[in-house]
Formats: structure tokens, C-alpha cells, sequence
């Protein structure tokens, strides 16, 4: 169980990164080739719906599973996806990445509606799994005059801070309302899922 500190060191950190990334929703994909390196990498996390409903979905997760889950999950899918970016950097094939990346969105999101617990290592193995796509996306979308490792710790921070986001949200209505709204907000993912699966079926 978190005490006090834990919760508000979360809550404060998810709320400073959301106040930080969320105004540069609108112009993540404007003007993008104006940056390279860190800062690039650090906006293309979100600079797609299909990667934060994710990346959120991880840190609510985990948030319910409490103990070890609550920075091992989240640990997991960052250093996984930098796995996965070192991969989409050097092209190595990597077949169905954004059907990987849609079906993130409706696994985790759906795990989280139903308030699934599985052992800890299995669940760590999901999300290490579903990591390696958005990893991979986000290493074969890098520009071609960014420098690799900077790009990659961009999006690494990113992903970090939209996984502490989730914690910090989770935390907060656990503690102020109840353990349902945690499940509605994976209820909202898993919409979001569907929103962004549709669209890759239509093309749009």
C-alpha cells in the first residue's frame, strides 16, 4: 500500500508531466522536422492517441496491482521499448507493429475494466510484449538528422512520465473515491482503442 509521501511524490509528478506534455498535443506533428534529438523524441509519445492510451493504461495497471507491480511494470515497458527502438532504428523487420500497437491499447485497457490480477511476472511479460511495438514505432519514425541516443532517451522520458501520469491518477481516486473509477478509466481506454482501431481500418 502507498503511505502519504509516495502518493503525493506521484500525484505531484503525473500532474507536472501532464501540465508539461499535454499542451504540445495539438503541435506534436507541426513543424516536427524544426527539432531533433531529445526533444523530438520526448513529443512523439504524444504526438499519437494510440501511444498514450497505452503508456496510461500501464500506470493504472499497475496502480492496481499495487507492491512490486507499481515500478516494476512500468520499468519493464520503458526499458523494453527501448529495446524496441533500437530495432526500429536499425530496421530490423518487426511484422504487425500497429496492429501491436492498437491491440496495447485494448489488452491493457481491458485488463484494467475488469480490474485483472495476474502473477506479477505474467503481467510484466504483457506489457514487456506490447512495449517492443511502441518501442519499434517509435525508432523507425525517428528523423534522419536526430542523434539516435538522445532521440531515444526523449521518448523514454516521455513514456515514463505518462506511466507515472496513470500511477498518480489512480492513486488519487483510489484514495479519494473508489477503485471503480480506476475501472472506468480503462473502460476509456478500451473505447479509445476501438476509436483508434477504426481508424486504421478506415485509413483515416
Amino acid at each position: 500500500m502507498f503511505n502519504k509521501f509516495p502518493q503525493r511524490l506521484l500525484l505531484s509528478i503525473g500532474t507536472f508531466t501532464v501540465s508539461l506534455l499535454l499542451p504540445q498535443l495539438v503541435h506534436a506533428h507541426v513543424n516536427a522536422g524544426e527539432t531533433i534529438g531529445f526533444w523530438h523524441g520526448m513529443f512523439h509519445p504524444i504526438g499519437g492517441l494510440d501511444h498514450i492510451l497505452a503508456m496510461l493504461a500501464v500506470g493504472l495497471w499497475a496502480a492496481q496491482l499495487g507492491g512490486v507491480a507499481i515500478w516494476l511494470m512500468p520499468l519493464s515497458f520503458v526499458g523494453i521499448m527501448a529495446l524496441g527502438g533500437v530495432l526500429g532504428i536499425l530496421g530490423a523487420p518487426l511484422p504487425f507493429v500497429e496492429q501491436g500497437i492498437v491491440a496495447s491499447d485494448l489488452i491493457l485497457g481491458g485488463l484494467v475494466l475488469m480490474a485483472t490480477r495476474l502473477p506479477l511476472i505474467t503481467s510484466v511479460a504483457i506489457v514487456g510484449i506490447l512495449a517492443i511495438f511502441h518501442g519499434y514505432a517509435h525508432g523507425t519514425e525517428m528523423p534522419q538528422d536526430a542523434q539516435a541516443l538522445s532521440y531515444a532517451t526523449g521518448f523514454m522520458v516521455a513514456t515514463a512520465g505518462l506511466h507515472l501520469s496513470g500511477l498518480g491518477v489512480a492513486t488519487l481516486i483510489k484514495k479519494l473515491l473508489k477503485d471503480r473509477l480506476v475501472r472506468i478509466a480503462g473502460g476509456g481506454i478500451l473505447l479509445g482503442g476501438v476509436y483508434v482501431l477504426l481508424n486504421l481500418l478506415t485509413g483515416s
